[in-house]
């Protein structure tokens, strides 16, 4: 149950996450009250857990809220009760974001039935495909999501409700029903427990103990010398909800005999701190999940691929003249399954009566695995993640190559994040610069010279080009220098407001200034910007937009031509 450290711990945490916003985003009004900083890092907080999109300055691109942009693009603009859109155009997801945040923490405050309402104004006028009245950012979003819906795609239409607040909103209202019926909308409401269980702190050990039959486990260690016992075992999911739930006597209640006591019980979020994938509220998976326990919960075994879960030790005694198997578990994390684990969890809050009806009846597959350091762990995840829909990008954060890099740049006051909401190691230190594992891969792409593959390569960094950016010949004394300039080439640019600002600009002069560091950031900018002027002068392109010209081979060739003029010609000189 969240409580007021919670608050406090969620405040102070998006207080910080501002802070270092503000160093990547240029606001057009400096914020100094220390509540405004914490509502807006608050909205780039979730927005970075919920869509898993870790770059601040494309999340800048979704706010739509009318507060945020009077700091941030001096425009005043109704947001119609949507405070920002995120477009998924892979999943064909839309997703709308009413955001309210509370400065002060109150036992019980429930989520506003009409904070909640307001956002209808937004989708009338989408639904109607009436924008007329929409201006700035909230009508530049609409043109976009009409522009999906009239489509020919199959478009998942929802709405979080996100707030600070204690209980969430009860979207079983009649009138939360009449607006999901009549706009075919999801209506997903996030509070004060539900943040408190996704925010990436790192947990304290958990523990817990189980009894299997002799004949549904199986051992497994790496050599006959070895003292670490790995398992693989068939374990019914009554024993799985007790031994991952949130309640640390109930996990050591080995022998229990009254199931009623699991259908109270709710996850331990804290076990899924290692666990690959960020948050995922709901997906046509978890749906599946809870279809074959309610259909077949005898087959489910064989219909899941279960999970894996590693512990810093395992200790294993036969009990009961050989016939059964005592397992005492320090240390666990789910390293794969976490949408399946959460999934049960939910099947068995929906009534009392599941855990007898079903969730004592169907059984699942778990490997139980040791792993005496995080590089094992890490492998772990990532070999047996990679079976399954995740992506090269996640697969990879795992890696000790990317846990090297992370530890390297904390020495030196950078944030490196692989996870969605991640601020630092310590919540003392004042960092200087936070970059995603994405955009610092994008990074090193330009510094090897691909700046015009930097745009839309981001899978391909991570799989067939990552030994190549990562491990052949990666010098990690390099890499300060490198986030360092990006930023400098960032702020550089944000200073000279008659320029074009998009981000493929900023790869190229990172790679101008690899190939040519005797000319300032500002010279650079200026020679990229008149090569892409004469580039679309001779080729008569004059109306292409720059970032369509700056993907093109063509462009970084003539690109390189044009520099080695200008090289030749101060030489010269």
């Amino acid at each position: 149950m969240a409580n007021r450290n919670h608050f406090l711990v969620l405040r102070n945490k998006s207080i910080k996450y501002f802070n270092l916003l503000e160093k990547e985003v240029k606001f057009y009004r400096e914020i100094k009250d220390e509540e405004q900083k914490a509502r807006i890092g608050f909205y780039f907080l979730i927005l970075e857990y919920i869509t898993g999109n870790k770059n601040l300055n494309e999340l800048s691109l979704s706010m739509t809220d009318t507060d945020f942009h009077k700091y941030f693009s001096n425009s005043n603009c109704d947001d119609c009760g949507v405070d920002a859109v995120f477009i998924n155009y892979e999943d064909k997801i839309i997703s709308l974001f009413n955001f309210k945040y509370r400065e002060k923490f109150k036992l019980g405050n429930r989520q506003g039935l009409n904070d909640t309402l307001i956002s209808s104004k937004y989708t009338n006028a989408l639904l109607q495909d009436n924008i007329g009245t929409l201006r700035g950012k909230p009508k530049d979003w609409a043109k976009k999501i009409i522009d999906c819906l009239n489509g020919n795609d199959v478009w998942q239409f929802q709405l979080y409700v996100v707030s600070n607040d204690d209980q969430t909103v009860n979207v079983d209202d009649l009138h939360l029903q009449c607006m999901k019926d009549a706009y075919d909308l999801d209506i997903i409401p996030i509070g004060l427990q539900d943040i408190t269980d996704i925010m990436s702190i790192r947990p304290e050990p958990i523990n817990a103990s189980l009894v299997l039959e002799h004949n549904a486990i199986m051992s497994y260690s790496e050599n006959d010398l070895s003292s670490s016992m790995s398992y693989i075992a068939r374990v019914k999911l009554s024993e799985l909800i007790r031994i991952t739930c949130n309640n640390g006597g109930i996990r050591d209640e080995y022998n229990i005999e009254e199931l009623s006591k699991l259908s109270a019980v709710d996850l331990n979020y804290d076990i899924l701190f290692d666990n690959v994938r960020g948050f995922v509220t709901k997906s046509k998976y978890n749906l599946n999940i809870s279809e074959s326990l309610k259909n077949s919960p005898h087959n489910f075994f064989m219909y899941n691929n279960g999970l894996t879960i590693c512990a810093e030790n395992i200790i294993s005694k036969t009990i009961n003249g050989k016939k059964k198997q005592k397992i005492d578990l320090k240390n666990i994390q789910i390293l794969n399954g976490g949408q399946t684990l959460r999934t049960i969890h939910a099947f068995n809050m929906t009534s009392p009566d599941v855990m007898n009806e079903y969730l004592s009846e169907a059984e699942i597959l778990i490997r139980f695995f040791v792993a005496e350091n995080d590089d094992y762990k890490n492998k772990i995840a990532e070999y047996t993640n990679s079976q399954n829909a995740i992506s090269s990008i996640d697969l990879k954060s795992l890696s000790s190559e990317q846990v090297q890099i992370e530890q390297y740049l904390d020495d030196h006051d950078i944030i490196y994040a692989r996870k969605s909401g991640d601020t630092g190691k310590s919540d003392c230190r004042n960092y200087k610069h936070k970059i995603t594992m994405e955009k610092f891969g994008q990074l090193l792409l330009a510094v090897k010279g691909f700046p015009e593959k930097c745009a839309n390569q981001k899978q391909v960094i991570f799989d067939k080009m990552y030994n190549d950016l990562f491990v052949d010949n990666f010098d990690i004394t390099t890499i300060v220098s490198v986030i360092e300039n990006y930023f400098i080439i960032v702020n550089t640019y944000s200073e000279i407001f008659t320029i074009n600002k998009i981000e493929q600009k900023n790869y190229y002069i990172l790679y101008m200034n690899s190939l040519y560091p005797n000319f300032e950031f500002k010279e650079n900018i200026n020679h990229l910007e008149n090569a892409i002027h004469s580039f679309k002068k001779n080729k008569k392109l004059i109306d292409s937009s720059d970032s369509r010209i700056l993907i093109k081979l063509e462009f970084r060739k003539y690109l390189d031509e044009y520099m080695k003029e200008i090289n030749m010609t101060l030489a010269i000189i």
